[in-house]
């Protein structure tokens, strides 16, 4: 029974069943991350979010900029130095004799699909490896067939990129799309019927966030994609933040096709992706570009996008093997741990506004919503970062019919390199924002979603 506080003395007996190399290897490895793991087994994940010295190994398994502190990982995340030498090691290789070795590397990709599919509850015909959740949607959007005057029912807080989409086949085939408002938080119960009145005889597709990428809405995905199937419905689900942060299966959402960004919290190199399709599906979406007839039932037709940075592709094993290491419970709740201690500690402050559901545990994870009553959150983050060096993204709409949402707010989402000491001086400097105002007229971050992507 292992203790319930892991000391220092304790790794060194757990790491010596690895033998010798597990304690004096390099922190870029995985061994430390495997050892620590394996000290604290038979602990909860709640209990082991709180284990500074646990999380501390996980810390030293990254190459950052300490002087700054990183609270905007839901935009592309740092991956450990084990994925950022791989990725070095199969560029040199290739880079030998590209004729030679490209194809070697290229064949790892069967074995990454094979890993992912069993690590996110999919059949390996299920699943294919992309670019990113951009282009993993697009090939699902562009690839479903619809006529004139077919409907897409979307959100007004689904990702730009993903209803500029949308906007181009309505330009270009005369669809119609209908996007929905909603308040935050929402419950489940409000965005499922929501849906459900929204239907039309037209109505051909669902599409819609597993969490949104703003204040981390959470969706009933199974809820909804059983009732677009009783209507003969197509789901398709952005699942950019959500694979990799928190634990589920992809089969058990019962959604037709799903698009993710692993360079988000899987913390993989930057231009990997995924896309699952439920297999009955697979004939159903055209390829983004072409593929042969006989591909037609084949997930690997999603593929078929030319010369491909294989080296990029063949690394996400290592960031996979470290997502793995740590484990899924254990990293969703950390990263619940870390946002819930600044939610406690500013919620309070009549001034301070969070705007995600926190009550629930299987509700919010690593990315959270807050503002400050009366203060241009544009402002607030540059103030945040030229005197705090704290990095973050303000999320601001514009006046109906443009708006994508109707408040102000900042996105706060550290990961799990991030320490107590950062999240401890987010919250003095939001207390002293909140008490004071912001003393000086910093140069203003500019706002999500008109200038930047996230």
């Amino acid at each position: 029974m292992p203790s319930k506080r892991w000391s220092r003395r304790s790794f060194l007996r757990t790491a010596g069943v690895f033998g010798a190399a597990a304690v004096a290897f390099d922190p870029r490895g995985l061994e430390r991350i495997e050892a620590a793991s394996q000290s604290v087994a038979g602990r909860t994940a709640q209990d082991i979010a709180a284990d500074e010295f646990y999380w501390r190994e996980i810390q030293l398994a990254f190459k950052l900029d300490r002087s700054l502190i990183n609270l905007n990982n839901g935009f592309t995340c740092p991956m450990p130095r084990v994925a950022l030498d791989s990725t070095f090691r199969y560029m040199e290789m290739i880079n030998m004799l590209p004729v030679h070795y490209q194809g070697m590397v290229a064949g790892n990709s069967e074995t990454i699909r094979r890993r992912m599919a069993n690590e996110f509850g999919c059949g390996i015909e299920e699943m294919a490896l992309t670019r990113g959740a951009s282009e993993a949607l697009q090939i699902a959007q562009n690839g479903i067939d619809l006529k004139a005057g077919d409907e897409v029912i979307t959100t007004e807080q689904d990702y730009p990129r993903m209803l500029t989409t949308w906007d181009q086949r309505m330009r270009r085939e005369g669809i119609k799309i209908t996007r929905l408002q909603f308040p935050v938080p929402a419950t489940q119960d409000f965005l499922y019927n929501m849906f459900e009145k929204a239907i039309s005889p037209r109505t051909k597709v669902f599409h819609f966030t597993h969490i949104t990428n703003l204040t981390a809405q959470l969706f009933p995905v199974q809820r909804l994609s059983r009732l677009a199937r009783s209507k003969g419905i197509v789901t398709i689900v952005d699942g950019a933040h959500a694979l990799g942060h928190f634990p589920f299966k992809l089969r058990d959402l019962e959604c037709d096709a799903y698009g993710v960004s692993l360079h988000k919290w899987l913390l993989a190199p930057l231009g990997n992706g995924c896309l699952y399709v439920r297999k009955e599906m697979i004939p159903r979406f055209w390829p983004l570009q072409a593929a042969p007839e006989q591909q037609d039932d084949d997930i690997r037709k999603f593929e078929s996008i030319g010369t491909h940075p294989w080296a990029i592709r063949a690394a996400l094993g290592e960031s996979l093997a470290f997502h793995q290491a740590i484990g899924a419970e254990r990293k969703a709740a950390r990263l619940r741990y870390l946002n819930m201690r600044w939610v406690n500690a500013l919620k309070p402050n009549p001034k301070i506004k969070v705007l995600t559901e926190t009550s629930e545990p299987a509700q919010a994870w690593g990315v959270m919503a807050v503002n400050i009553e009366g203060q241009d959150v544009r402002q607030l983050a540059g103030w945040l970062r030229t005197n705090y060096r704290i990095i973050c993204v303000p999320l601001v709409g514009g006046a109906p019919p443009n708006s994508v949402f109707d408040y102000q707010a900042l996105r706060i989402s550290p990961n799990v390199y991030t320490t107590l000491e950062e999240i401890d001086t987010f919250i003095e400097a939001m207390t002293l924002a909140a008490k004071e105002g912001i003393p000086e007229e910093p140069d203003p971050v500019p706002a999500y979603p008109a200038d930047v992507t996230v």
